[in-house]
């Protein structure tokens, strides 16, 4: 009696039959440690520096390399186990609140009003990071220039959604060239009259021959809540929202 030859699974054979043993084991569960924690976003840069006395009076300290300016790392643990800190953009900050890959996140009213997010809660002013979102011109041009008869401008800035309804909101067109720093050459430089940016001190408008001629809104850094976060997590993420609002009473005190 011969043998009978049996021809080899094809592809999809094996692939149904890998499959059905997947569906045969129990799915592993997520470690609960992963969905206990609370990530807060912080910005580099400037408001860094005013921000953490803040952290400091809430509780949280982070770990020693934070302090390290030469640092590549850019997540850090904290002195508290279900606390992380995430150090990123100033502008990426809304963005990692929004998409709930931070729960909680500190940036200027700037960023959130450029963004808008409607998945990002902002219930504190957290009183630091103060300045001022300005629109700036030439000084040479301040005194043949009439505000009140532009129809269409011509404008450089790193805030293309807010200057739009700056401007739209009198009834000007606002053709914004984005940039992300450096705006101060534009004028000068012949690639528009104006721009829109922040403003501290006025010392870099008058260093670039700038002036200041409208005041669009004060800017200081605000506590932002993943809404989701607050819904899902609301004794975790409120008892935070309490923790910042003592720490800036504190402050202020």
């Amino acid at each position: 009696m011969s043998d009978t030859l049996q021809a080899p699974p094809t592809p999809l054979a094996r692939l149904a039959k890998r499959e059905g043993a997947r569906a045969s084991q129990p799915e592993r569960a997520q470690p609960s440690s992963v969905s206990s924690k609370i990530v807060m976003a912080l910005p580099k840069g400037r408001i860094l520096a005013e921000v953490m006395p803040l952290l400091a009076r809430a509780g949280i300290e982070p770990e020693p390399e934070f302090a390290d300016e030469d640092s590549r790392k850019l997540q850090f643990r904290t002195n508290l186990p279900d606390f992380e800190i995430v150090r990123v953009r100033s502008f990426d900050v809304a963005t990692f609140v929004a998409f709930g890959a931070a729960q909680l996140g500190i940036a200027g009213n700037d960023v959130l009003m450029e963004f808008s997010y409607p998945e990002i809660y902002a219930p504190l002013d957290l009183k630091v990071g103060h300045c001022r979102l300005v629109v700036a011109e030439p000084a040479a041009l301040v005194a043949s220039d009439e505000p009140t008869r532009w129809s269409h401008v011509r404008v450089a800035t790193k805030y293309p959604e807010i200057t739009r309804a700056h401007f739209a909101a009198r009834g000007v067109q606002a053709e914004c060239i984005k940039l992300n720093g450096a705006l101060e050459l534009a004028p000068g430089l012949g690639l528009c009259r104006r721009i829109v940016d922040l403003v501290a001190t006025g010392a870099t408008l008058k260093a670039n021959g700038l002036v200041e001629i409208e005041r669009i809104a004060d800017i200081t850094a605000r506590l932002a809540v993943n809404r989701t976060a607050l819904k899902t997590r609301p004794d975790a993420v409120m008892a935070w929202i309490d923790r910042f609002a003592q720490a800036c009473n504190a402050a202020s005190a």
